[in-house]
């Protein structure tokens, strides 16, 4: 799937996360690309900051290095119409849902009491 996510809020505000950095972000509009070969799954995310590529089998943990540079461990998942994507690492956890509503892939990024959504449309 190739997308292009409309402009949303982030996951920009928690502590840690430089102004400058939240600037940039908040103005980025990344390609995700899915794709499954056999078991495997990878989503490639592309950007003028940084691309990323993680593949990996439906529900084993696999280690992944993220775009801010976090090494955590990862779990993807099937949930319903849903890939679920959980990253863990130093005792925090983010959740980042996808789905596909009305032709769009919606992504639901969650990570304390903190929720971001960004909406991609096919390019």
């Amino acid at each position: 799937m190739l997308a292009r996510p409309k402009p949303v809020c982030c996951l920009l505000c928690l502590p840690g996360v430089p102004a400058a950095f939240r600037h940039l972000a908040a103005l980025e509009k990344p390609r995700i690309t899915i794709r499954a070969q056999g078991e495997r799954v990878s989503i490639r995310t592309e950007s003028s900051l940084k691309n990323t590529e993680i593949s990996f089998r439906l529900g084993e943990e696999f280690d992944e290095t993220t775009a801010d540079n976090r090494k955590v461990k990862s779990i993807v998942t099937l949930d319903g119409g849903s890939l679920v994507h959980v990253q863990k690492w130093h005792g925090k956890e983010t959740t980042i849902k996808r789905q596909i509503v009305n032709g769009k892939m919606v992504a639901k990024h969650a990570m304390n009491n903190v929720v971001s959504t960004r909406v991609y449309t096919k390019s």
